[in-house]
C-alpha cells in the first residue's frame, strides 16, 4: 500500500458494463515528509467514498484489488481502500483529519 493524494475525478460516458457503479479517482504519490508530488497520476479505483483533496491508501496489487471490490471479472490495478487521518513518517505526525492523541 502507498499513500497518495486525490486530485481528481475520472469520467468515462461509455464504459464496459462490467465497469458500471464503480467510481475512478485520479491520485498522485507524494512524499510523506516534504509532501512533494511524485509522478506520475494514476486512476484507481474508489471503495473508500474518497474525495478530491483527500489522503488515501491505494492498494497496488492488482489480484488484491479485485478482493476488495468482491469482482472476479473487473480488472483492477489500483484500489482507495482507506482514508487517512493521520500518519507518522521518521517520527513525525502528519495530521489529515481530526487530532492525534497524546
Amino acid at each position: 500500500m502507498r499513500l497518495a493524494k486525490v486530485v481528481g475525478n475520472v469520467v468515462s460516458t461509455i464504459k464496459d458494463e462490467g465497469y458500471h457503479g464503480y467510481q475512478l479517482m485520479l491520485v498522485e504519490y507524494f512524499d510523506p515528509i516534504s509532501g512533494k508530488s511524485l509522478p506520475p497520476r494514476q486512476m484507481a479505483f474508489n471503495m473508500a467514498d474518497a474525495g478530491v483533496g483527500d489522503i488515501v491508501l491505494v492498494n497496488i496489487d492488482g489480484g488484491a484489488g479485485n478482493m476488495i471490490c468482491h469482482d472476479d471479472f473487473a480488472i483492477v490495478d489500483l484500489v482507495i481502500c482507506g482514508i487517512v487521518d493521520n500518519y507518522t513518517a521518521y517520527g513525525e505526525t502528519k495530521v489529515i483529519h481530526g487530532k492525534t492523541e497524546d
